[in-house]
């Protein structure tokens, strides 16, 4: 029952998916990042729905593109969003890593936030509106990618400090089994993308691992360490990052 608990946790704290009332405690949270990808294999199913019914309902470029920009956010509820617009903020400030942790921790959103989410959206909807029918596969294993590294990195690397949700998760008895899960989810993902689209996949997926190890040494470096708003960060640069690979890869080699 406690993973069905962790599923429900997940669920509710990482999407906007109504669920059941549990109780927030250790021993039902402890396989909540196992259960994170969840969210992005739903977030998937509908990217791809939606691009069926686009192609069923003769709908174009504009309504294609705002479907595949907003699918992720809504369900998500923004969650990830709200990271990354808190990292922009605190990045921007050029200030000390202590002052910057304590920016990340403000709820008051500033110019250069707006500003990056903006310019976010819009480089979604623009290389969303290039997606072929045929890398439809590809883009909806995006969210699941994404979400897989994230909960790596939440259960793996150093945190700041030893307060929030992002250190407990990284320090629960079921961390060991936790990462196993991700990454035999990880493996899997990579295996379905070498069998449906493997040149655009396996490029997206090593673009994916290129970003985590990026924003990696951007936290160390930045923030002395990740939380989750700089994991919500590199959840929202790498599906920007692997969203413009799927283009960039099927422009230049068309066979692909």
């Amino acid at each position: 029952m406690n993973v069905v608990r962790s599923i429900a946790i997940a669920l509710s704290c990482f999407s906007s998916i109504p669920m059941p009332q549990v109780q927030w405690d250790e021993a039902n949270m402890r396989y909540m990042m196992a259960a994170f990808p969840l969210v992005g294999v739903i977030i998937g199913a509908l990217v791809w729905l939606w691009s069926w019914a686009c192609g069923a309902l003769g709908f174009h470029t504009v309504l294609y593109a705002g479907g595949l920009t907003l699918i992720p956010l809504i369900v998500s509820g923004g969650i990830h969003m709200d990271g990354f617009a808190d990292v922009i903020d605190a990045q921007t400030s050029h200030a000390e890593p202590a002052r910057k942790r304590e920016i990340l921790r403000d709820p008051h959103t500033g110019a250069f936030a707006i500003i990056g989410v903006g310019c976010y959206l819009l480089a979604y909807f623009a290389f969303a509106s290039e997606v072929a029918p045929g890398h439809v596969f590809a883009l909806a294993c995006v969210p699941v990618i994404s979400r897989t590294l994230s909960g790596f990195a939440t259960v793996t690397f150093a945190a700041p400090s030893d307060e929030g949700m992002f250190s407990a998760e990284r320090s629960t008895p079921k961390a060991g089994v936790v990462r196993t899960v991700l990454v035999v989810l990880f493996v899997c993902v990579i295996a379905l993308l070498a069998w449906q689209d493997a040149v655009v996949g396996i490029v997206m997926v090593v673009v994916a691992v290129v970003v985590l190890g990026c924003v990696k040494v951007f936290a160390d470096s930045q923030f002395g360490g990740m939380n989750g708003d700089i994991a919500g960060f590199f959840l929202q640069v790498a599906e920007l990052a692997m969203l413009i690979t799927i283009v960039v890869v099927a422009a230049f080699l068309p066979g692909a």
